[in-house]
């Protein structure tokens, strides 16, 4: 089988108007990968202390992935909340990207979008950090199926550093560059 180490750490969340953040992460693939050592999924500490709208996650990612085929390759999802001072949280970021194809370290950076409302109600309640909208279904955030039935606006970036080692992919006729 053809593996690939994801190995790295969520850095940095940029550009989000609310003051308390936290993000979840996960790493989505399809039915041909499996997971060997690690963990595809996570969460951060909430970071309070913003300069300049950037809060600092450093949570590391480490993952050990083996594949039969490269049909469904791994995405990297992740889902900001924000936190108030009632320790309420409601998501402010949904947004993908598909891990990098070649080995080596890379800088990803991943652009998020919330859900909106048309009613000035709601987006008053958002504006004084009382909550926002969430999905029902996390999964229409990277499948992209129900997704165009959404009112959105873009959020702010996440970014992530990662480093990729890939290991019998041209064993098995796959060229890496």
């Amino acid at each position: 089988m053809a593996e690939l180490h994801v190995i790295g750490e969520l850095r940095t969340a940029v550009d989000f108007e609310e003051p308390n953040l936290f993000c979840r992460w996960s790493v989505q693939f399809g039915s041909s990968w499996k997971v060997i050592e690690g963990y595809a999924e996570g969460q951060s500490c909430c970071s309070t202390a913003r300069i300049e709208q950037r809060s600092d996650f450093c949570t590391p990612i480490d993952l050990h992935l083996a594949c039969r085929g490269i049909q469904g390759w791994p995405k990297l999802h992740v889902e900001v909340f924000a936190v108030n001072a009632l320790q309420q949280y409601w998501p402010v970021g949904y947004g993908f990207a598909f891990v990098p194809t070649c080995p080596g370290h890379h800088r990803v950076q991943i652009a998020t979008w919330k859900v909106s409302s048309p009613r000035l109600a709601d987006t008053l309640r958002e504006r004084f950090h009382t909550g926002g909208f969430s999905l029902a279904k996390s999964d229409i955030a990277f499948s992209g199926i129900e997704r165009y039935k959404l009112l959105t606006k873009t959020s702010g970036t996440v970014e992530l550093e990662l480093m990729l080692i890939f290991k019998n992919f041209v064993e098995y006729g796959v060229e890496l560059h």
